[in-house]
């Protein structure tokens, strides 16, 4: 058998890389001032388009931010970026333009049968 050398560099410099804790509170703390402004509109508002509004508007920020610190897509490069962005918003439209034709076919059937 064929002996295999494998270099570790902590095992040659000694030295442990620092914890990324600045990151972590960072992003924690991020998503809970997010949060806490979600709950803040829903005790405080009365339901209405507004506060839908404000709610898609927060969560689509939340999601943004979650992909980028979690799946690491903002240390990517523009390109890969667009790439998952355009598709995915494109699937959003469609799946908007899907519910709002069904919903119209639905009630055209149902108003023909009355």
């Amino acid at each position: 058998m064929a002996s295999h050398s494998h270099h570790d560099p902590q095992a040659t410099t000694g030295v442990i890389p620092p914890a990324q804790t600045k990151a972590i509170w960072r992003t924690f703390v991020i998503l809970c001032v997010l949060t806490a402004i979600e709950f803040a509109f829903a005790f405080a508002m009365e339901p209405s388009m507004l506060r839908n509004s404000i709610f898609i508007i927060l969560t689509i920020f939340k999601a943004f931010f979650i992909v980028a610190e979690f799946m690491h897509l903002k240390h990517e490069t523009k390109s890969l970026i667009w790439t998952i962005m355009i598709p995915t918003a494109l699937l959003v439209w469609l799946l908007i333009a899907l519910l709002t034709e069904g919903t119209y076919y639905g009630e055209s059937i149902f108003n023909y049968f009355k």
